[in-house]
């Protein structure tokens, strides 16, 4: 299935379903560890916490670890935002928490234009999060425009009548 025919599926039950459609696509599935590009391990849909080299996991628990480590990354995004922010554009963001990481979002400039309500300026800066080691990578280029998409398309929903 399509990511455009995922994410119109699961803007219907919202931010949620948004953000599991993004991450389970860009990030894939492989019950089975493997080092991403910069040399980390990881398992399932893109876990990196718990994941060691020889580890294989069912279907099942590769679900289990995908929610809650999307739950955690809307914590983050839900903790730090001090605004409201539309069903897109929360989806989008934990997303992006989801791959970058708690950390790096707090210190971002994107996290500073969206808390001094700059939400336009703040969805322009996930296309400069691109590299991974010193390496831009075409699939995150290509999905922090997705990001970026869902991200405005959420400020857009906001401001129609």
């Amino acid at each position: 299935m399509g990511l455009k025919r995922r994410i119109a599926i699961g803007a219907t039950a919202g931010a949620l379903s948004i953000a599991t459609a993004v991450v389970s696509y860009y990030e894939g599935y492989e019950p089975t560890a493997y080092r991403d590009p910069v040399g980390i391990a990881t398992i399932c849909y893109g876990h990196t916490a718990t994941a060691r080299m020889g580890q294989t996991l069912s279907q099942a628990e590769c679900t289990e670890l995908l929610q809650a480590d999307l739950g955690n990354a809307f914590n983050a995004v839900d903790q730090r935002a001090q605004i409201a922010l539309p069903p897109p554009t929360r989806a989008a963001l934990a997303s992006f928490v989801y791959n970058v990481g708690e950390g790096a979002f707090a210190r971002s400039t994107l996290l500073r234009k969206l808390n001094a309500g700059d939400m336009h300026g703040a969805c322009h800066e996930l296309s400069r999060w691109v590299y991974a080691g010193g390496k831009r990578l075409n699939g995150l280029v290509t999905r922090r425009a997705t990001e970026r998409e869902l991200c405005l398309e959420g400020i857009e929903e906001e401001l129609r009548p």
